[in-house]
Order: structure tokens, then sequence, then C-alpha cells
């Protein structure tokens, strides 16, 4: 599923491609992509309109309208736009759930193998965004913050991160990197981890999303995610834990290890994040 920095990478890249142009067609090929309003009045509600600014918020792309509404997307799993430029032969795909017809000819294409994503046509976005946390690369999310959240949270760090109303846009890919980087197992209770802990987390938590936005996100081997013109992020070579189970930790050199937390895989080192508490037995 895209993260943070894949659908930063993806909102760059659509954002000079799509500000001040009209849909002049729009198709809704898998009518359960559109989880609200109905399809046909998704598409009679989008037609003939222009798009001001191009956004993002956690894991949603965000569209924001002539008309005063907002156009949400979740990729979730597979979900992805395809740039067709204009003059050139249609490219579809068995896969593609959506077309888009701009009014300079070039064509925006939504292809969703799994059929997960969704798209949602609304008043005020905060209908659909409302209960996120907050944005881990903006002013709000503080050292002061984290250290203080997490004391109200006895369950898994790695789990609570994953919940995107406890704090908007980490996926599997960059919690992993994060807790390597801060020395911190994904199994250790939220509220065992001390100030000094939580400062450090919150230090790698920011400097891996920098990295990825830097580097385009990661396309892993299934190629799930690409960029709208069909090239591929770079975040994938620089990291040090994600789907290495059995490789040497690039820390300490010990192997590194996988288990499984809420259906997911996790990768860590068992030297360089142990399991307790500094000064604990």
């Amino acid at each position: 599923m895209p993260e943070l920095p894949e659908v930063e990478t993806i909102a760059r890249q659509l954002r000079p491609r799509l500000l001040q142009r009209h849909f002049d067609a729009v198709e809704i090929l898998w009518a359960r992509t559109v989880e609200r309003p109905s399809p046909a009045e998704f598409v009679y509600e989008l037609l003939k309109t222009s798009v001001l600014e191009v956004g993002r918020r956690g894991k949603f792309l965000s569209f924001n309208l002539n008309t005063g509404k907002t156009w949400l997307v979740h990729l979730r799993m597979t979900g992805k736009f395809r740039i067709q430029e204009a003059g050139t032969p249609a490219k579809d795909d068995l896969h593609t759930r959506a077309r888009f017809l701009l009014d300079d000819g070039t064509r925006l294409d939504y292809v969703d193998p799994r059929k997960f994503g969704r798209f949602y046509l609304v008043e005020n976005s905060h209908i659909i965004t409302g209960a996120l946390g907050p944005e881990p690369l903006s002013p709000e999310f503080t050292t002061t913050w984290l250290s203080t959240a997490l004391q109200s949270h006895r369950g898994e760090i790695k789990r609570l991160l994953l919940d995107q109303n406890f704090l908007a846009g980490l996926g599997n890919i960059y919690v992993n990197e994060a807790l390597w980087r801060a020395g911190i197992h994904p199994l250790r209770a939220a509220q065992t981890l001390t100030e000094a802990e939580a400062t450090c987390l919150h230090g790698t938590i920011v400097s891996v999303l920098r990295e990825g936005v830097e580097h385009g996100g990661a396309t892993l081997s299934d190629r799930q995610y690409v960029y709208p013109d069909g090239s591929s992020g770079q975040q994938q070579l620089h990291l040090a834990v994600y789907d290495r189970a059995g490789e040497r930790c690039p820390r300490c050199g010990y192997t590194l290890e996988r288990i499984v937390q809420a259906q997911r895989s996790t990768y860590f080192c068992p030297i360089c994040q142990p399991c307790t508490r500094p000064g604990d037995g």
C-alpha cells in the first residue's frame, strides 16, 4: 500500500498536469471504486470542473475543485494513476477502473488490480479525513506531542504507529525502518518508551519519511507502486531492514529477523532493537 512518501510523490507529479485543467470526460468502469456519492453523481459533478490544487492528507490524494468540493482518493493496496499524453495511442488495461480525459487531451487512467481503492467527492474533506492523526512532517508533530501521546497506549509500538487515527501516513515499510533507526523493538509497549526514546523515535520517523519523499517512494519487486508516468521510486535501494530477513543488520552485522504483527511482516534486528527498556534486566 502506498504510504506518505509514495502518495506525496504521486501528488507532486500530478499537480502540474492537472492544475487549472478541466475534465472533459469521466468514465467509471467499476462502480464500487466510487464510495460517495453514486457513480453517476460523481461523473456529473466532476465533468467540466477544474482542479485548483492537488495535495495529500495522510494516505489520501486530495484534489480541490473550483466548485468548492474535494475529490479524495485512497489508493489502498494496488491503486495507481497513469498519465497518457495527448495524441498517443490509448493504452488500455484490464484493471483500469476509471478514465478521465482532460481539456488538453491528456488521459488519466485509474488502475487497480485488487479493486480496494476508493473515490470520495465531498463538500468538506474533513468528513473523510477528520479522524486522522497529525501529519508526521507537519509542525503539529512534535517530540512533546509524541512522548505524551505514547503514555496513554499500552499496545505494541509498531501497531500504534500503523494506526492512522494516531499518526497519519505511516505504513509498514517506514514504521519498520523508523523503529530500527531508533533501536526500538516493534513489540515494545508504547507507554514503556522513555522520553529519550520517544525523542529519538520522533527524529527517525521524520528522517525516514523525508528520505522517502526525496527518493520518490519505494517501488518494490511487485511494482504495485510506480509514478503516474510509469517510472519507479528509489527508496527501496535505501531500506535497511524491510523485507531483508536473513540478511545482515547494516549496523551490527547480526542476522535480521521477521515476525508477524497484525497480519503484517515485521523486520528488525534483535541486537540493535532489544525488547526491554534501557536499564531493565
